[in-house]
């Protein structure tokens, strides 16, 4: 903030800048007088003003500012920095000023404590413009090869990746003193202005960007003149060859064949697959399946024509029929699992039925199945329908073997992403905690954990048993029937 009581001088220039005068901390200016809040930016003779006291405040045509102080007139341009100081030895009349201003011909009138003197700027002596040269270049530690002169400007320059570090440096010739010179430089491409003036004669850029830049250097003189042509140098930096537009369309390229191969390879994994259970599935049928009915047809007309006071060997004709029954039943089973073609949800539905319908109709128990309908696209793969498959096939054993029901309910559904199957019957039921000791519980227990499922069974003496295996589904399986089934609608 600025004190009031200190202020000394108003002046609003060209510009839009407001220029305060102060009476022992030289100048503040504010370049956005509608900013909240004011930005103050400060000279005073740690910048280069001639006193801290300054009386009044004026502009040239040029845009360059005029400071009354109490040593002096100072002359500041704003776009160079570059500070002039008149005083009694260049002809002002006394080092005191109170007063500057300008009037319509551009004359800068002087108002001190012993008369009045008028500058024109336009009538300054000049010195010749200072020309400026590159003398050095290295990038990346390689020197490039320039005239012993030096360079005004350069041929673009087209640098690798690594060549990223350059070494920069120039000078100005003057007829006056060289030390008198100062430098300002930029670099577009790097979102840089000018730099302030400086004596420097060398930057360094290091770890650039990959992009295209130009370099330019200018010399400013004491009085604030600037180089006609900037020095300049041109150069692109190429990005690293994995981020050029090439190398990525190539590894996008070699990606997406990758994963194209891979896919087409499991797809013929799969096929391959499908036709190896088909066959096996065939084989099964048409060869074993059909030996062990014959081997279960002749058991049984052999021991029609056995004599009938042969007891022991009617016994072990009925056993070869029974296992050789049994074995065929086991053989049907495995051919429904294996086989692909009966890889869907309502394959499975359908086997359940059956199953239900042949085992306990023919021990008379009454049942009733319930079925939910389901999309016929769902499919299941091997393990999780066998798995489903036995665990159901152990349960009606259980319920022929040691349940002792009349009825019996068989719910198989599927309901938020699960396939739900209850076996219910009003059989004697049995205590829980004794039989989970045994195997045929474990059994299904076991084969419940293989497919990510949990079963639960529900039971007490003479109230029945209760069955309920839940296993979700694979939920991208899932979407993907659904998708397929919407594409076909």
């Amino acid at each position: 903030m600025v004190c009031p009581k200190l202020i000394r001088a108003l002046f609003l220039d060209s510009r839009g800048w407001l220029w305060i005068g102060l009476r022992f901390n030289g100048v503040s200016v504010v370049k956005d007088t509608g900013a909240s809040p004011m930005k103050f930016i400060n000279y005073s003779t740690a910048n280069g003003l001639s006193s801290d006291a300054v009386w009044s405040i004026t502009e040239d045509d040029k845009g360059r500012i005029y400071f009354g102080t109490s040593k002096g007139l100072d002359q500041f341009d704003p776009a160079t920095g570059a500070m002039r100081h008149f005083t009694s030895e260049n002809g002002l009349a006394a080092d005191w000023v109170n007063y500057c201003l300008k009037d319509h011909l551009g004359n800068i009138w002087v108002g001190t404590t012993s008369g009045v003197s008028r500058l024109d700027p336009r009538e300054e002596r000049r010195a010749s413009l200072p020309p400026i040269y590159l003398s050095r270049v290295r990038v990346a530690g390689e020197e490039l090869a320039l005239s012993e002169t030096g360079a005004v400007s350069l041929p673009a320059l087209t640098l690798t990746a690594a060549q990223n570090n350059l070494l920069i440096e120039y000078v100005g010739l003057s007829f006056q003193e060289d030390r008198k010179l100062k430098y300002q430089y930029k670099l577009e491409g790097a979102g840089l202005d000018w730099s302030e003036p400086t004596a420097e004669r060398t930057i360094n850029y290091a770890h650039l960007s990959p992009g295209s830049y130009r370099f330019m250097v200018r010399a400013v003189t004491e009085e604030g003149l600037l180089s006609a042509t900037p020095a300049s140098l041109e150069f692109r930096i190429l990005p690293p060859v994995w981020q050029r537009w090439w190398f990525i369309t190539a590894v996008a390229l070699i990606l997406v064949l990758t994963i194209y191969a891979l896919y087409r390879y499991r797809v013929t994994r799969l096929i391959e697959l499908e036709r190896v259970r088909t066959r096996i599935a065939t084989e099964l049928h048409d060869d074993i399946g059909s030996n062990l009915s014959r081997i279960a047809l002749l058991s049984e007309v052999v021991r029609r024509q056995v004599r009938q006071d042969d007891p022991q060997v009617n016994e072990r004709l009925s056993l070869i029929a029974g296992v050789s029954r049994e074995s065929v039943d086991s053989m049907s089973d495995i051919v429904w699992a294996i086989n692909p073609e009966k890889d869907h949800l309502r394959d499975l539905t359908q086997r359940i039925r059956r199953v239900a319908g042949d085992i306990l109709s023919a021990c008379d128990v009454e049942f009733r199945f319930h079925a939910s309908e389901v999309d016929p696209d769902i499919k299941l793969d091997v393990d999780t329908r066998r798995e489903i498959f036995l665990i159901f096939k152990e349960s009606l054993n259980n319920i022929v073997r040691h349940a002792k029901c009349t009825e019996a309910d068989v719910e198989f559904k599927f309901e938020h992403g699960n396939l739900i199957l209850r076996v219910k019957d009003n059989g004697r039921g049995f205590d829980c905690e004794q039989a989970s000791k045994g195997n045929g519980l474990a059994s299904m227990r076991q084969r419940a954990r293989n497919v990510g499922g949990d079963l639960h069974i529900t039971s007490a003496p003479d109230e029945g048993t209760t069955i309920v295996l839940r296993v979700p589904l694979d939920h991208y399986h899932w979407l993907r029937s659904r998708r397929h089934k919407n594409g076909h609608q």
